[in-house]
């Protein structure tokens, strides 16, 4: 009798999650699925491995730890009422997090419970007489490899494991590192080409492994005193990154911040990417997150707000201000923000586009009165925008360079803030049914990846002329100078530039050995602080099995 598997029990999820792999599978029989074709069963098995893709994305799980624990974003304890979240916030960004952290726990949690549904979709999709089982199966396995990537760049370690009756085999170090790579290599020829950005394509693994190649000397020793980038792992990094802009599949948008709009499904920048199109229920968070609580960025949705979270800093403000000074950021560098919208005071308007990119200084927008928008007519009223659903109504928000955890330095309108996605012309929340996918990996950051391992192989010319292509690329507005120089801190500079808000900023940060730097509210220069502590709940959930799971160095 063909057996399909529906999901993964709970009981055997919450022990994968909690540490302790010994998994119990609930298989079903056919009959359990009546009416289910073939087809039907391999893509209910394939689904549940890319589902929690989405949640791993949100604003306070994989963004925090590796935005807010860097120099670009600081999260303050907004004006003594908002985020203060038992100063989780304020640890995260100070390097001083603990194994109780519960934004580190939930991004712990969905990496584990995608290991465990990678496992089940590969051990039941052989099982099915579907002419996809084959491909869904590579694809299982390299999305295992995946978060087994994500696991060692967080935490230092993977669980390789094979049987879901099995126990996983916990892998640090080298031995990790291989593991993820012999992976992804098992996979890459049964991939497909042409299934685009949500799915994990040839492209996409190229474009991993390069990324894998790259992080490689950070993987095998995480507490080095200095790196050492072999040039075996080098060329490999080059190798991975010339077929993916060899392929003629990708392309560099020349308008930057469509790569981040609702209808990116499309966009040819992305070689990888979670699917957040709102049919398949995604979310508007990374619009909503850094924005004010009275910038309302929808006509049709009068609820839909910003939430006043996280800014970013100073310093990394200042690495724009100073590379283009006395010239403005804005006007310079088309990454940097985009104006949709030219708003005199007191004015009325038909329709509202919030401008992109980083937002600095007085902001103009849709007022509104006990709830409903302010009308003239048929039109909306704009104007200049205080912070009135805060009840400080003289507070103007007007985004101040300085951001910091004292009082002064914390009140709501303090920071440069970022909105990069576009605000869900559908979220009625603001919260909700985000279109934009979020981007894994793309087209420009292949260029810089290759880039740096050519800079690291001494090839400064070479590296120079992917980072000014992509400069060249970007002509929607003028684009930004080209360099004249490169090196490994320019280099760094520009992968700022160019990938700000996209999860990547501590990955960077660690390989340029400038993550026990100091910077606004930073000064711990603790290099154990470059993995994050296990949760507590996985180590106590594997305490049947004695030194199976132990706590990283430092916690």
């Amino acid at each position: 009798m063909k057996k399909i598997v529906i999901s993964t029990l709970l009981l055997s999820g919450l022990l994968f999650l909690n540490g302790c792999t010994n998994l119990e599978e609930n298989v079903l029989d056919e009959a359990s699925a009546a009416g289910l074709t073939d087809k039907q069963a391999a893509d209910g098995n394939l689904a549940p491995v890319y589902a929690r893709l989405p949640d791993l994305f949100t604003h306070t799980n994989y963004f925090t730890i590796q935005e807010i624990s860097t120099d670009e974003a600081i999260l303050p304890y907004r004006g003594g009422t908002d985020w203060g979240d038992n100063g989780i916030y304020t640890a995260l960004h100070q390097h001083t997090p603990t194994s109780t952290d519960p934004n580190i726990r939930n991004t712990w949690l969905i990496l584990a419970q995608g290991i465990s549904r990678s496992i089940t979709a590969i051990n039941t999709l052989p099982t099915i007489n579907d002419p996809n089982a084959k491909t869904y199966i590579a694809e299982a396995r390299g999305m295992r490899a995946y978060y087994n990537m994500m696991m060692l760049d967080l935490f230092g370690l993977v669980f390789a494991k094979d049987d879901p009756q099995g126990v996983s085999e916990v892998l640090r170090g080298t031995a990790a590192l291989e593991y993820v790579k012999s992976e992804f290599l098992a996979v890459e020829p049964e991939l497909l080409t042409t299934v685009g950005p949500g799915r994990l394509t040839k492209g996409a693994v190229w474009g991993l492994l390069a990324r894998l190649y790259l992080n490689a000397p950070v993987y095998r020793e995480p507490y080095a005193a200095q790196f050492t980038f072999k040039p075996e792992d080098l060329d490999k990094v080059v190798e991975y990154s010339d077929k993916i802009i060899s392929s003629g599949q990708y392309q560099l948008s020349p308008d930057y911040f469509s790569i981040f709009n609702s209808d990116n499904h499309t966009n040819k920048e992305l070689v990888f990417a979670v699917d957040q199109r709102a049919e398949l229920n995604g979310h508007n968070r990374l619009a909503y997150f850094s924005i004010s609580g009275d910038q309302f960025p929808l006509i049709a949705f009068p609820a839909a707000n910003g939430t006043d979270g996280p800014a970013i800093t100073s310093d990394f403000y200042q690495t724009w201000a100073t590379a283009y000074a006395p010239r403005d950021p804005a006007g310079t560098d088309p990454r940097f923000f985009k104006q949709n919208a030219t708003i005199p005071a007191d004015s009325c308007v038909s329709d509202f586009t919030m401008n992109r990119g980083i937002l600095r200084g007085q902001q103009y927008g849709l007022l509104r009165v006990a709830g409903a928008y302010a009308r003239c007519g048929a039109n909306y009223k704009v104007g200049k925008l205080f912070y009135v659903t805060r009840n400080r109504p003289t507070l103007a928000v007007n985004f101040t360079e300085q951001v910091d955890f004292s009082v002064v330095g914390s009140n709501y309108n303090t920071g440069y803030r970022v909105l990069k996605y576009e605000f869900s012309k559908k979220s009625a929340s603001g919260r909700n049914l985000g279109d934009a996918d979020i981007s894994i990996v793309r087209l420009a950051d292949v260029y810089l990846m290759r880039a740096e391992a050519k800079l690291r192989k001494g090839d400064a010319a070479s590296a120079l002329a992917d980072v000014n292509l992509i400069r060249a690329a970007r002509t929607s507005g003028t684009p930004a100078p080209a360099l004249a120089s490169m090196n490994l801190d320019l280099l760094l500079r520009e992968r700022g530039f160019e990938l700000y808000w996209e999860m990547v900023r501590r990955t960077d940060l660690i390989r340029f050995g400038k993550y026990e730097g100091t910077w606004t509210e930073k000064t711990n220069t603790d290099k154990l602080k470059r993995l994050f502590p296990i949760p507590q709940t996985a180590i106590d959930g594997a305490s049947n099995l004695p030194g199976y799971l132990k706590q990283n160095d430092g916690y």
